[in-house]
């Protein structure tokens, strides 16, 4: 059985969707990466997690052009059930040649207008990752910034939320949001019990005097709730936005700083520690 994690912040531009997929790639790479069977779902109408990791052109080509299934298809299933495997798209890491280690359910604009009608979709996401979460290890969920079905069906579908913080001004704005939203949650189906693994400072900048007194409130936060912080932050490289350009995780981007690169793979481990991967 797979452990399922959404990657959840109430406040948006955190890098929750470049911090999905990077982990998404380190667990799923076979020579640099632990070699796990990963599956990345884009649960954001913005798409960018699916862009990032197949690229402009791939993401029409593949995805767009094609016709392809998405996420949406998933919530607006209409007569027969979806077969699974329409739906997943694997995804060549770097430059080796399918299958790879990693699928994908991409999402795509028009995931929008699922919240038009959202009544009784919540349970649809968990019972498709029921039929195939077997074939993973890890299912990371990368979610839209807002409270709504989507939001709902991730906690259904997962075992572990992974909060990513962008040490800044506001940055304690979404924790007491998403405090509220977990215990409604779990409150309403007891029987998920739904966990938090932790806060992770992200795009960090230590050098910054704003940065560490956002970081003071919100270890402050954590502290109320009991929730762990972790002790790896990783902090803010132009490697980050350059491999989204580049279709590649930061330890495969060109010119990325070693030590940028280490940080990541630190919080790898520290990540697969807290959740037992």
């Amino acid at each position: 059985m797979a452990i399922k994690v959404s990657l959840i912040n109430m406040k948006g531009g955190v890098g929750k969707s470049t911090l999905a997929v990077n982990l998404a790639w380190a667990f799923a790479d076979t020579i640099d990466g632990w070699g796990r069977r990963v599956l990345l779902v884009d649960l954001d109408p913005q798409f960018n997690a699916s862009q990032y990791v197949l690229g402009d052109s791939r993401y029409y080509t593949r995805i767009h052009k094609a016709k392809v299934p998405t996420i949406r298809d998933i919530f607006e299933q209409h007569g027969a059930p979806l077969v699974p495997n329409s739906v997943l798209l694997n995804v060549p890491i770097y430059w080796y040649s399918s299958p790879s280690n990693l699928d994908l359910i991409p999402s795509q604009l028009e995931l929008a207008y699922t919240l038009r009608q959202p009544a009784q979709k919540e349970h649809l996401l968990a019972e498709f990752i029921s039929e195939v979460e077997d074939r993973y290890d890890l299912i990371l969920f990368d979610c839209p910034p807002t409270e709504s079905l989507f939001t709902t069906a991730a906690y259904l579908a997962s075992d572990y939320v992974l909060v990513p913080v962008k040490p800044e001004f506001l940055s304690t704005v979404g924790l007491p949001l998403l405090a509220r939203s977990m215990n409604d949650f779990n409150e309403k189906f007891p029987y998920r019990q739904l966990q938090l693994a932790g806060i992770v400072f992200n795009e960090s900048d230590e050098y910054i005097p704003e940065a560490k007194k956002s970081k003071q409130s919100v270890r402050g936060v954590a502290n109320r709730y009991n929730w762990y912080v972790f002790d790896i932050e990783i902090n803010y490289s132009r490697s980050y936005p350059k491999g989204a350009r580049e279709g590649q995780p930061i330890f495969r981007t060109s010119y990325a700083r070693w030590n940028r690169c280490q940080e990541f793979w630190d919080f790898t481990y520290e990540f697969k520690a807290k959740i037992g991967l």
